[in-house]
């Protein structure tokens, strides 16, 4: 077992195994996608997405200024959280990554009946649903991972006890390294 942490300040050591990143990211329905608008300031919604292809899939009317905004600067983020998941609150992947617009059919085909039926385990409903999508001013967006960010809940409660393995804890980032080490300096800690 591990020794407990004094504080709260070095948390990327608390990441998400890969096997659980992966549940979450195909478990949950809705994340949080950002993007940038033309005056830089930082803009997010709550979107339901599914994950295929290890590419994060999202769909909006073209008209949306989230669409516009990605043409201009594909530069986005999205962030999953495992609340309401049967895997319980704590744990969060978030992704920064490029966005690709798609308005062709090829890719409407496989992703409008796999967004409809995760939305929608009912096959009637999901149907419907796939029906009401499929109109010529929807888009579809993919967004391929340039890097991750996780972070488990659980295993920063179970350290904070002393009951997690030292072989769970990550290797810490460079924020909790290097900015860490530089910022108690400055503060004369």
């Amino acid at each position: 077992m591990s020794s407990q942490p004094d504080n709260y300040e070095m948390v990327s050591i608390y990441q998400l195994n890969p096997a659980d990143q992966e549940t979450l990211l195909l478990g949950q329905r809705e994340c949080v996608f950002n993007w940038c608008t033309k005056d830089e300031w930082p803009m997010g919604v709550i979107m339901s997405y599914i994950w295929r292809k290890d590419r994060i899939w999202l769909t909006a009317g073209a008209h949306r200024h989230r669409i516009s905004a990605v043409k201009r600067n594909p530069k986005v983020s999205v962030v999953v959280t495992s609340t309401g998941t049967a895997q319980g609150p704590g744990k969060t992947v978030t992704i920064k990554g490029t966005c690709i617009v798609h308005e062709g059919r090829e890719i409407k085909e496989w992703f409008y009946p796999e967004f409809a039926g995760a939305l929608y385990p009912d096959a009637t409903a999901a149907g419907s649903f796939e029906e009401m999508l499929d109109s010529p001013l929807r888009i579809v967006l993919e967004i391929v991972p340039e890097k991750f960010i996780t972070y488990d809940g659980a295993k920063m409660m179970a350290h904070s006890v002393g009951k997690l393995p030292e072989s769970e804890l990550a290797e810490p980032l460079e924020a909790d390294t290097v900015r860490l080490e530089r910022e108690i300096k400055r503060r004369n800690l």
